[in-house]
């Protein structure tokens, strides 16, 4: 009997340990099967993830708002890009702009739309949503709003010199980074470029050819980064306009090859006077060049180691005009745009500047505008002459009239008299500073400004 039941149980194990394989590959599939259906939400929505946020990217495009880049409701300076009440003037002492993308554009980038004969818009956009057809123009853009024409020396260098600074300071030897692209604004409007002469001193001052964007299609174009000045020198504090001069100069004067400022003529030429008659054809030129030119020469001959130079600057490559005025220490021309050259002289140096008749009744504070660069750069400007005689204009007493475009006359008396105060003062002053040893430390100065040495 226990034989009978011995032998049943040896069977019940046999038959039980066939069964456990198939009962254990059972259970597995189950934990599988269980597994899969725990993550299926998981993966169903991983799936549809992609759809999500291109929804959810075309909602934020819909959200972009083109506005008038000419807001007709705010004041000039602040119409334009008018979604953004508070430019800054950052770093300290810069002319007040904004840097964009920022806090104050909740990261979104600047775009423009500015085609041809169409009004110019403008909008805020995140860089992930741009608006529908608009190009991503990488790098760093400089953007300016002028009421002034680009192509006028003055008016130019005074939108290019808020850039020049803020690249100056914005990074050390090196780091500097230069711009990619340039927008130019005038009034609301686009514009091609600037002068050459203005053209030449961007690249030398950045480092970078000048690229300006030409805004030629219907798509808006949207910047990377963009650095905007609306309201040009506004904020732009002495010292940092100074040392943008400063920079300027240095860097032309790279960009030219000039090396020695102080020409080696024999003698002490640290204490030589060397003077510059900068003439221009047209309006307001001299009506007799070469009676001018004796009167300057008879009273430099009366002083020692003095040299008259006169050149037209119509006939003067951007580097000429460097060269020229690099070596110039009194300046001696008629109030215009050639005038803005006083960028490339040496601290200390003297101008003399003359106007057409009506100029100083009518022409008003603008007359004045190479009177206050001059002292911001360093320099003396000496005085001026108005011409006191002509005929009045016909039926208008507006500058911009007949006045503004006459031409200078002569009155040799007085403009000895005012030489021979100017040179011999100048040829004192440049001696008195090269005694103290201080123009090699001004050349230094002015090195340091845009060089790693």
């Amino acid at each position: 009997m226990d034989k009978k039941k011995a032998t049943t149980n040896l069977h019940h194990v046999k038959t039980a340990l066939c069964l456990l394989p198939p009962l254990l590959l059972a259970v597995f599939f189950l934990l599988q099967f269980r597994t899969l259906s725990l993550w299926a939400p998981i993966v169903r929505c991983a799936t549809s993830q992609p759809a999500a946020i291109d929804d959810l990217v075309e909602r934020l495009r819909g959200t972009v708002t083109f506005l008038p880049l000419r807001d007709a409701g705010e004041r000039p300076g602040a119409w334009f890009i008018s979604a953004l009440k508070n430019d800054s003037s950052e770093p300290e002492g810069e002319a007040k702009n904004l840097v964009l993308p920022s806090a104050a554009s909740n990261g979104r980038v600047l775009c423009v739309s500015a085609p041809p004969r169409v009004d110019a818009t403008y909008a805020l956009a995140w860089r992930d949503a741009l608006p529908r057809g608009a190009a991503l123009r990488p790098g760093l853009a400089f953007v300016s709003e002028s009421s002034y024409d680009y192509r006028n020396l003055w008016h130019g260098l005074a939108a290019l010199a808020p850039f020049v600074s803020w690249h100056e300071r914005s990074g050390s030897c090196g780091t500097r980074t230069p711009p990619a692209r340039w927008a130019l604004f005038q009034r609301g409007a686009a514009r091609s470029g600037m002068s050459g002469w203005l053209t030449t001193l961007a690249q030398a001052a950045t480092g970078a050819e000048m690229v300006v964007e030409p805004f030629a299609t219907p798509e808006p174009v949207c910047f990377e980064k963009a650095v905007v000045f609306r309201r040009n020198m506004e904020g732009l504090s002495k010292e940092r306009l100074r040392a943008a001069y400063d920079f300027m100069r240095c860097k032309a004067r790279a960009h030219c090859g000039v090396v020695d400022v102080v020409p080696n003529s024999g003698g002490d030429s640290s204490a030589a006077l060397r003077v510059t008659l900068l003439f221009r054809t047209g309006a307001r030129a001299f009506k007799d060049e070469a009676a001018v030119t004796r009167v300057f020469e008879k009273e430099c001959s009366r002083v020692a180691g003095c040299a008259v130079t006169a050149a037209h600057a119509d006939n003067l490559t951007f580097c000429d005009q460097v060269r020229l005025l690099s070596a110039t220490d009194v300046l001696i021309s008629s109030h215009g745009a050639q005038m803005t050259n006083l960028l490339f002289m040496e601290p200390n140096s003297s101008i003399m500047e003359f106007y057409p008749k009506g100029w100083r009744e009518r022409a008003g504070g603008g007359q004045f505008v190479y009177r206050w660069m001059a002292s911001k750069a360093g320099m003396h400007h000496e005085g001026s002459w108005w011409d006191p005689d002509g005929e009045p204009c016909p039926g208008s007493d507006d500058v911009l009239s007949c006045y503004k475009d006459r031409q200078i006359g002569l009155d040799a008396a007085y403009f000895a008299q005012w030489a021979a105060k100017v040179f011999t003062v100048a040829k004192d002053r440049k001696a008195f500073v090269a005694a103290l040893g201080t123009m090699a430390e001004e050349g230094q100065r002015q090195a340091a400004a845009c060089s790693c040495s």
